[in-house]
């Protein structure tokens, strides 16, 4: 009985939330045919609005423009180039927003629209831009953002795409520091196993912590016309929770699924934010910023990060891949080459293989020149769990 007292009461925190990011999936938003769902669409946005009328600030992160652009092109399948992705992105995200802005006018709701690439987020600078751009426009112009990646310029390899709008959605929110954080997805919630190919899966009510075994229940992606799968999903949990964010996980198809979520109804998954919590630069730190290179550490200094909370010293230090400079970001890889930190160097790679094993008093000797005793201060260091 405690526990569901207990859970009852954090689903009903929820209520106090102001700054409210939603994430909505393709397969949300269009039928199998690729053409968007109009009856889906009218109702997120009648939700939506509902909430923005009651005076909390909605950031919509809505995916959905390839979808559209292989309806409007009458194609029959998803494009598989970049060309071809790109393009099709560009007819469709037109069609898209013209939609959305019907729908919310219908409400007097003024919307803007933002696309983001993986190296908007990534820039120092341009992730601070974004921000303001965000605040002002729900702090002094009482506008809607709806965003999506930028498709028609956002190419394939990984440093340069978010992957899904999973984690753009939770990177959204630690930007603009949202209470919480709802994905909305063709699936229930999260679930012990598949739901469509085990029948004995159970919904998982509430995660305190993203452990191994909440790993191993992902699946994989939901329909041809998505791109994410629950994989995605918890990466954006984790992104939000670390970031002091609660998220809720749940089903698009559900009636009044948003203002049932903020009432504190069961619903869905419910990720509890941790109690280490990231403040908004170190969330840059780990999560937004695009890493240049990596360090490899020993057991000693792995312990040094993670136990004692300490700086990275070049004594520390094994090997150094990739190549970056002073005050670049870099990954810091344990004697396995599994990342447990990241942080912004306080040398370039070339002085790094000089001084790497080196003692500090040793620095001034081996360079020439004396600079810094720590190859990353602690306070530019985020480790992982």
């Amino acid at each position: 009985m405690g526990v569901f007292l207990a859970l009852a009461e954090l689903r009903s925190r929820l209520k106090e939330a102001q700054t409210i990011v939603v994430k909505v999936g393709t397969s949300s938003l269009t039928y199998a045919t690729g053409r968007l769902n109009l009856k889906n669409m009218e109702r997120l946005v009648r939700q939506i609005a509902d909430l923005h009328n009651s005076g909390k600030k909605v950031v919509l992160v809505s995916s959905g423009a390839v979808g559209a652009g292989v309806g409007e092109l009458g194609l029959t399948s998803k494009p598989r180039t970049i060309p071809e992705r790109q393009a099709v992105a560009a007819v469709g995200q037109g069609f898209l927003m013209q939609v959305y802005n019907k729908f919310f006018l219908e409400y007097g709701i003024v919307t803007a629209q933002i696309l983001l690439t993986r190296d908007d987020m990534g820039d120092r600078r341009r992730y601070l831009n974004a921000r303001n751009t965000l605040m002002m426009l729900l702090n002094e112009y009482k506008a809607l953002p709806i965003i999506n990646e930028n498709d028609t310029v956002a190419t394939e390899e990984l440093q340069l795409r978010f992957g899904d709008n999973d984690t753009l959605a939770a990177l959204v929110a630690g930007l603009i520091g949202a209470d919480l954080l709802i994905l909305l997805s063709d699936i229930g919630g999260l679930y012990t196993s598949d739901p469509r190919k085990d029948q004995t899966a159970n919904l998982i009510p509430v995660v305190k912590e993203i452990s191994p075994s909440i790993w191993s229940s992902a699946g994989e992606a939901g329909t041809s016309r998505g791109t994410g799968g629950m994989i995605t999903k918890l990466e954006a949990a984790r992104i939000a929770t670390r970031s002091g964010i609660t998220m809720v996980l749940a089903s698009a198809e559900e009636d009044s699924v948003l203002s049932r979520i903020v009432a504190g109804e069961e619903i869905g998954t419910l990720f509890l934010p941790n109690d280490d919590t990231l403040v908004q630069r170190e969330r840059w730190i780990a999560f937004a910023g695009q890493p240049q290179g990596a360090v490899v550490i020993d057991e000693g200094a792995v312990t040094a990060l993670l136990e004692r909370k300490k700086s990275l010293l070049p004594s520390g230090v094994i090997a150094v891949k990739g190549k970056f400079g002073v005050g670049d970001l870099i990954r810091v890889l344990d004697p396995q080459e599994q990342e447990i930190a990241r942080g912004l160097s306080n040398f370039s790679t070339e002085e790094i293989e000089k001084i790497k094993g080196a003692n500090t008093a040793q620095l001034p000797k081996v360079l020439g020149y004396k600079t810094f005793e720590e190859v990353i201060h602690r306070n530019n260091l985020v480790c992982f769990e």
